[in-house]
Parts: structure tokens; sequence; C-alpha cells
């Protein structure tokens, strides 16, 4: 059994049980390899009005100190910091601040590892937690941090963090392109096994049935290009089929597997993905998807599954293409919880073993 300490920024919370759904996947993921896990969550001091400005942030003004997620405790710790992080140096002194907090919490509990989902500016107190240990510290990057955070203005830190701890994993080989010396562990498909559906063709009738469209995202966020899939649905009527088309606020999972039971396509627009993760979901769930070149979609769906263009007109071809298709789609291996399990293991014991 190892002891991990696990920091992260994205966490399911009391008033949003959807943010950091992956990473609750982990930390369970883990429990249920015998390891014994504590989850801090770091979250930026803000006031309830400020949650408005980004949906991802709902919940975190008001987020207890304390809390309990699936009967296991989770400790919030707040850093201060202004959007885009303008001032680092101040960040970075805010959140090493709670490193107390954080030793009074565990109290006799001594990790083994520390281990911290997001790089910044979560991983500026995993790092210094991890020094105060004596234990090796492993950063997971989900993606933001690389496609937008070494862009920023924060990005020195980022690269110095990256310095600091003893390895980086990247959930798909998209991200493993940019960061060299990086490790490859996919987030795993989280879908019980009684929800588990085969994807069938679709029956209706062709250019007059009714589509139930899945949006399988938060409408509000702009990086997940709503418009796009409006648009798309747009042009699906002009063809002559009858529309409806749904997305996917802050909801709980089993919601969120409903709706995709519920649908007949899963239309994804993103314009920055890693995964996604939803996509692989839908699949197990028997939801065909459609979507633009995103994320690692290319290394597994078909390739009538994925628009040649970043258009309304290309992603309703691939829906058509979708609805006529008998082709099975089988989630790779990589994904699934045991694929993840072994090459957890493997990566906990050489860092223990490491001098």
């Amino acid at each position: 059994m190892t002891r991990i300490l696990l920091l992260t920024l994205l966490h399911p919370l009391p008033e949003n049980p959807a943010r950091g759904a992956f990473v609750a996947d982990r930390v369970r993921l883990l429990r249920e390899m015998g390891h014994e896990v504590k989850v801090v969550n770091t979250l930026p001091r803000m006031l309830r009005m400020h949650e408005q400005r980004r949906s991802t942030m709902q919940g975190v003004a008001k987020a207890p100190r304390q809390f309990e997620f699936e009967e296991h405790p989770v400790l919030t710790i707040r850093y201060t910091a202004f959007p885009d992080h303008p001032f680092p140096s101040w960040t970075s002194a805010s959140i090493k601040r709670q490193a107390k907090r954080v030793e009074n919490w565990l109290g006799d509990w001594h990790p083994d590892i520390v281990s911290v989902h997001t790089l910044w500016p979560a991983a500026v107190l995993a790092q210094k937690l991890a020094v105060q240990y004596s234990v090796p510290c492993i950063a997971t990057a989900h993606g933001h941090d690389i496609e937008i955070g070494l862009s920023a203005n924060y990005s020195s830190r980022i690269i110095q963090l990256l310095k600091s701890i003893k390895q980086l994993v990247v959930v798909s080989d998209k991200l493993a392109e940019k960061m060299q010396n990086s490790l490859v562990i996919p987030c795993h498909v989280e879908v019980p096994e009684k929800l588990h559906r085969p994807i069938e063709k679709w029956q209706g009738r062709w250019r007059r049935g009714e589509l139930e469209v899945l949006f399988p995202a938060n409408s509000k966020r702009p990086e997940k290009d709503h418009y796009l899939a409006l648009q798309t649905c747009r042009e699906l009527e002009t063809r002559g089929w009858r529309v409806k088309v749904g997305d996917l606020p802050n909801v709980p999972r089993n919601i969120v597997h409903d709706r995709m039971h519920a649908c007949d396509i899963a239309l994804i627009t993103s314009r920055r993905e890693s995964g996604p993760l939803v996509a692989r979901e839908a699949v197990v769930c028997g939801l065909a998807v459609v979507s633009v070149d995103i994320g690692d979609l290319k290394n597994w769906l078909p390739p009538h599954c994925i628009a040649k263009e970043r258009a309304p007109e290309a992603l309703a071809d691939a829906v058509e293409a979708v609805l006529k298709s008998e082709e099975t789609i089988q989630l790779p291996d990589i994904f699934e919880k045991e694929h993840v399990s072994k090459e957890l293991e493997k990566l906990f014991t050489r860092i223990l073993e490491k001098p």
C-alpha cells in the first residue's frame, strides 16, 4: 500500500458535482487498487458573483473548508490570485503559505508520494510539501497547463515546476508530443457495467426523422464552441432532419449517462481537448460520436466519425455518414481501468525505488 497525498485544482464540490469528475475517478481507482489517498482541493479566493464568469467555477466561492466526498474527507485550501495570474510571484507565495495547514490536517499521517493534478499553481504547494516530507512529487497535466499555460505570462513558473518534479504524466499522446520525458497514462472510462450499451444502427426515416443530438458539454464554456454545434444542427434541418439538441450543464455523472442513452448522436465541436473523455463515455453508453478533428479522437474513432473540416456542412456530412454506418466502434484497451491501474503501479514502483 502506498500513501498518496493528492492535490488538485479540480475536484467535485458540494454545489458542483461535475467539476473535476475525472480526478475523482482517479482517486477512486487508486483506492480500489489498495492505496491510501488523502485529497487536498486547492481553490482561488473569490466572490459568488465571480463564478458567473466561468461555468467551471460554479460552487468554488462557497466551498466549505472541509467536506466529505464518497465518505472520504477533502480539505479545501485557498490561495489569492487575479484572473490570468498577472502577478505569479504573489500567487505562488499565497499558496505556499497553506503548507502548514495541510500538515496540521494530515497530523501523524505521512505520504510516500505527493501527486498533483494540474500544474499551476497547485504544483507549487505540492512541491513544497514533497520537500518537507522528503518524498517524490509527480504531476499530471490534463491539457490546460500545456496548451494554454506554456504561452501565458506565468509560463516560466510552469517550466520551473516541471524541472522540480520527479515525473510528468500526461493523459494523451498529443500532449506527450509537446512535452519531452513525459509519461502517458490516460484517464480511464468510469461507466458502471449495467449502463454499458452497444452502438446500434439508426432505424429512423432518412432525412425526415427526428434526431436527438447531444452537445456533451456546458454550452456556456466558450472553448466548447456551442455555436458551431447549433450551426451544424441548422444545416441538418435544411436537409430535412427534425433536430433536437441539448447540452450537459454541471450535472452529476449518472444524469450524463442517462442523457447519452436517450440521444442519437454526440456532437463534439471543441476548440481545445486533450481527450475528450466524454467521447469515450458516449461510446461505452452506446451513443455514436461525431466530432471535429480534436484531441486523440483520430487515434481510435473510425474516419467517418471525424469531420473533414471545421465547418457545419462537414459535420453534418459526418453525422449522416455515422447514421448510415454499420461499423462497430471499439474502445481501445488503454482506456480501460485495468490498463490504467497497471501503468500507475509501474509508475509508483519505479518512483519509489529511485534513490
